[in-house]
């Protein structure tokens, strides 16, 4: 799953903001409609008034699903919670058939660059499927799972169609999973860790069984030998991808800056700093083209990755035997176990999906990743043994921000405001 600022947190940040000049500023002050700017002295500018937080509509399924008196609905509010790439949010779901539940994949949330075979797609599935059940299980509601009833997605993403993914039969009596109660709390950490705070091992290691499951393998470590020619694969891998034009592009058109995009959207990469929301309305963030490798904008994407990348203070990895769609789906299933578990523990676990995208120009870091982690060649097919994900983990240096995320009615199928 893509560590972008989706729950997943890869994406190119836009530059530091440059001195406006006072045409600039006045031109900024009008198009926001008169937004405050403190200067001190002629040519600086030292405040805006411009909150960094997202707009409370764009979060509110983080609160929960009040009182919604629907069992299915109110275990799908908490599934959107899910951790997915490039925060696509591409899960659908048909309640039409009583007691039941069917996960659809939205075909038109697909990432055919950075994820040319759906397999970080179908991770994120396999993560909103655990938070269902979970979530049912609070309930008091057991759901009896099957995977791919009508039969598996392919390989190719121009032949996916509504085939369904899974499909849920309730029926009552189910035991509550204590992770549950950091459902709403779990958030991807797009951030610097705090270097100064060493992750123990016995931590690394609850974080490492919550994520074993059947057919993965959870591994990790906070060995530093083994963590710093991670950090560097980390930020080798983040550079392939700024210097691909495909993959970077397609980062770019997902990007939703400012309170007015990340509202009219609620999905993709929600940006709302000071800084972004100067440069977009100034026009001056171009998103129509990627940045040259020399540009302010490409050095501060990478800026951003090093930061990530330097100050992992260990790391953990998800295996799979093969690459089946089955085995993408538990991967997800037992990655959302593991950010949750961390959440229990006060940990951050962010994922470093760079490494582990199939495009051609990934290819050097893809195998080095395979090689370092499991200690195999890069997988060729469905048969081959496959790096699912490497999350680099820490303690994060503030508080983690909630992500924006789509209305309720909108993963309904047969929903009025689907």
């Amino acid at each position: 799953m893509s560590g972008r600022a989706s729950d997943n947190g890869h994406h190119p940040q836009p530059s530091s903001p440059e001195e406006p000049s006072m045409i600039q500023r006045r031109t900024f002050v009008r198009l926001l409609g008169g937004g405050m700017v403190t200067a001190t002295g002629a040519g600086s500018l030292a405040l805006w008034s411009l909150s960094p937080e997202f707009p409370a509509e764009a979060v509110e399924i983080w609160r929960g699903p009040g009182s919604e008196p629907d069992v299915r609905k109110r275990a799908i509010a908490y599934a959107a919670t899910a951790p997915n790439p490039h925060n696509r949010q591409p899960w659908m779901v048909d309640l039409r058939t009583p007691d039941t539940i069917t996960l659809y994949c939205d075909v038109e949330r697909l990432l055919p660059q950075t994820d040319p075979f759906g397999r970080q797609i179908l991770i994120g599935h396999g993560a909103f499927l655990e938070l269902m059940v979970m979530a049912l299980a609070e309930q008091n509601v057991r759901a009896e799972v099957t995977l791919w009833p009508e039969g598996e997605l392919p390989r190719t993403l121009a032949q996916w169609s509504r085939r369904p993914i899974a499909r849920l039969r309730l029926m009552p009596g189910a035991q509550p999973d204590p992770l549950f109660a950091q459902v709403l709390s779990r958030h991807t950490p797009k951030m610097r860790f705090d270097i100064t705070r060493p992750v123990t091992a016995q931590t690394l290691q609850q974080v490492v069984a919550a994520g074993a499951a059947v057919d993965v393998t959870s591994r990790g470590t906070v060995d530093m030998a083994l963590v710093q020619p991670l950090r560097k694969l980390c930020l080798d891998a983040a550079r392939v991808e700024l210097l691909t034009p495909a993959t970077v592009m397609e980062s770019l058109r997902l990007m939703r800056v400012g309170p007015d995009e990340i509202l009219k959207y609620r999905d993709g990469i929600s940006i709302n700093s000071r800084a972004a929301r100067v440069f977009s309305a100034l026009g001056q963030f171009d998103r129509g083209r990627p940045p040259a490798a020399d540009s302010p904008a490409f050095k501060q994407a990478l800026q951003m990755f090093d930061d990530y990348s330097s100050t992992a203070m260990g790391f953990v990895w998800l295996g799979t035997a093969r690459n089946g769609r089955t085995d993408q789906v538990q991967a997800g299933r037992a990655y959302v176990r593991q950010q949750l578990q961390a959440t229990a523990l006060g940990l951050g676990v962010h994922p470093m999906s760079q490494a582990l995208q199939e495009f051609p120009e990934m290819a050097v870091p893809y195998a080095a990743a395979h090689r370092s982690l499991l200690d195999v060649a890069a997988p060729r097919g469905a048969e081959d043994p496959t790096l699912q994900m490497m999350c680099r983990i820490g303690y994060p240096v503030a508080s983690v921000q909630a992500t924006p995320r789509r209305p309720l009615v909108q993963f309904i199928i047969g929903s009025a405001a689907a």
